[in-house]
């Protein structure tokens, strides 16, 4: 399998992030901070970006994003015309809601969104997890706007071999349904690979022109890469049309790529 590690990659490089590029990140914890990363990356290159969520989120400080809330849509669109005229990077939400989260907007208003152009990259959280390394998806999510071309699904490698229990992941009963994987029984290769390519696991309802890319998070918490080298290769071993690649990092590094695995 083609493998590249390079100091110094950015998100953009590894995820092969292009001009109009609707993102929605999907799966485990970690999706917020690699929201705003990438976010970052292309504020910093004088571009301009839009984060939001399709379910909630924590409200973002001052000093990661313009935030704009705002449930009349007219009124969004307008006040968002006016803010990238001096913001690089805005936020958008629909209400605040107790314990400091926000209520996103509708994946048919980031449809429409990506229609006007007002920017070239829109960046969509589009599931929770509470804050659990893997998760399976329920009937409701994610929610995978239409407009979407690129899928992030996030894994924490710190879910290999952990029992199948609450406490490390969100749903292990979709979970035990999906890959047959007893409760309590250990996470295997196999159980992340066949969550990330199942029709009804992490990436569920992504449309047919998008394609997915796993990130394996957390890395640094093992002893060396090659654990997460043979997961991403079970991954691709899948054969899923639409996963070519398998990015390994640790998204709260400054240099958060580590390796990408694949095309």
């Amino acid at each position: 399998m083609v493998s590249r590690q390079k100091i110094g990659m950015s998100l953009r490089q590894a995820f092969g992030i292009g001009r109009d590029e609707i993102i929605s990140l999907v799966g485990g914890g970690g999706k917020t901070t690699l929201m705003f990363a990438i976010a970052h990356e292309i504020e910093t290159a004088d571009d301009r970006v839009v984060t939001t969520t399709t379910t909630r989120i924590f409200a973002p400080s001052s000093a990661e994003t313009f935030l704009i809330v705002e449930a009349d849509e007219e009124k969004l669109f307008s006040r968002l015309s006016r803010a990238l005229e001096n913001h690089n990077h805005v936020t958008l939400a629909a209400f605040r809601l107790p314990g400091g989260k926000l209520k996103g907007i509708s994946p048919e208003t980031v449809d429409r969104l990506a229609a006007s152009k007002l920017v070239p990259y829109i960046i969509n959280e589009a599931d929770g997890s509470a804050r659990k390394p893997l998760k399976a998806p329920n009937a409701t999510e994610p929610v995978i706007p239409e407009s979407t071309t690129l899928v992030i699904a996030v894994v924490g490698v710190d879910a290999l071999g952990c029992p199948l229990t609450e406490d490390k992941v969100f749903r292990p009963e979709i979970v035990s349904r999906l890959t047959g994987l007893e409760s309590r029984a250990p996470v295997t290769e196999n159980t992340i690979a066949v969550l990330l390519t199942h029709t009804e696991g992490i990436a569920k309802g992504t449309p047919a022109h998008a394609r997915i890319i796993p990130f394996i998070n957390k890395i640094d918490k093992l002893p060396d890469l090659s654990a997460a080298e043979s997961l991403a290769n079970k991954i691709l071993a899948k054969g899923h049309p639409r996963i070519k690649r398998v990015v390994l990092g640790q998204i709260k590094r400054r240099e958060p790529v580590v390796k990408v695995i694949g095309d």
